[in-house]
């Protein structure tokens, strides 16, 4: 709606995860690098944990579009599957064919297609996201996968990326075998406020927005910070709409009372003149 009137081209805060809105904090291009790391140096097991809407799934597709040819990767994004669902799954993924029936079938199947990857100079990768879904037995299934090694090298990489709860289902009892095979651990955290505002203007430039035709003043960053907390699927909801608020306005410059008036109409709360944002973050954020 308010694209023509700020000169964008297409709606910058959409929530679908298009490459080209890629915006990297520091603290995701070290997890990147954390990532890349234990691919390369075959290390088994990854473990990426966020809070909801840090950016896991940007992540992901980052590392995705990065893959090198000989990196072959298996994705699971749902994971509410039973042992038997998620064996099944990886060797669909991988294309694995043949009469599998019983466990040993599948594993021998994964077997066999790590050996002759790695015989080729492949490496294997399997990605799970959303993965403190997981139940305790598929965990343990896939800790058993990763007995599939040679005498110098694993012959599978797993990358779990999760919400802060993984941490927690990792530390019970029974997955003490799998919690000491991992070995690289990183939590994303949100962005700070500079990197917030850098992603925002990333946003809208892609957008085809020129420079100088929306600004937003410092206090209107800070109330959006406030709010926020500098997590970006936040940042989206509320930067599109502060953009919308002041369409309503008829205005291109945003100011702390627009952003102020965005977070009242996403909270569906009209308080008194006189409260601010701070006030109402106390009470419902």
């Amino acid at each position: 709606m308010y694209e023509q009137f700020f000169g964008l081209k297409e709606d910058p805060f959409r929530m679908t995860p298009d490459p080209k809105y890629l915006y990297l904090s520091k603290r995701h291009l070290e997890a990147l690098s954390s990532i890349h790391y234990g691919i390369e140096r075959r290390k088994g097991f990854i473990e990426i944990t966020g809070e909801v809407g840090a950016g896991k799934t940007t992540l992901c597709r980052s590392f995705l579009s990065q893959l090198k040819p000989n990196i072959k990767c298996a994705l699971i994004f749902n994971p509410f599957l039973s042992e038997m669902q998620i064996l099944r799954t990886i060797i669909d993924d991988f294309g694995i064919k043949g009469k599998l029936r019983t466990k040993k079938d599948y594993f021998d199947a994964i077997n066999c297609f790590l050996l002759e990857q790695n015989a080729q100079g492949n490496n294997v990768v399997v990605i799970i996201d959303e993965a403190q879904n997981l139940a305790p037995k598929v965990l343990e299934q896939i800790r058993l996968l990763s007995n599939l090694e040679t005498e110098t090298e694993k012959l599978l990489q797993i990358i779990f990326f999760g919400q802060p709860e993984l941490r927690e289902l990792l530390r019970q009892p029974s997955l003490v075998q799998l919690r000491q095979r991992i070995s690289i651990r990183y939590h994303l955290t949100a962005l700070n406020q500079e990197e917030m505002i850098e992603y925002v203007h990333h946003r809208l430039i892609v957008a085809g927005a020129q420079e100088g035709t929306i600004v937003f003043t410092p206090k209107a960053f800070s109330v959006m910070f406030e709010y926020t907390k500098g997590i970006p699927r936040l940042v989206n909801i509320l930067s599109d709409k502060v953009l919308m608020v002041a369409y309503v306005n008829e205005t291109r410059q945003i100011t702390y009372q627009l952003a102020e008036e965005a977070v009242y109409e996403l909270e569906g709360i009209r308080p008194p003149e006189h409260q601010h944002v701070e006030n109402l973050i106390k009470i419902t954020v």
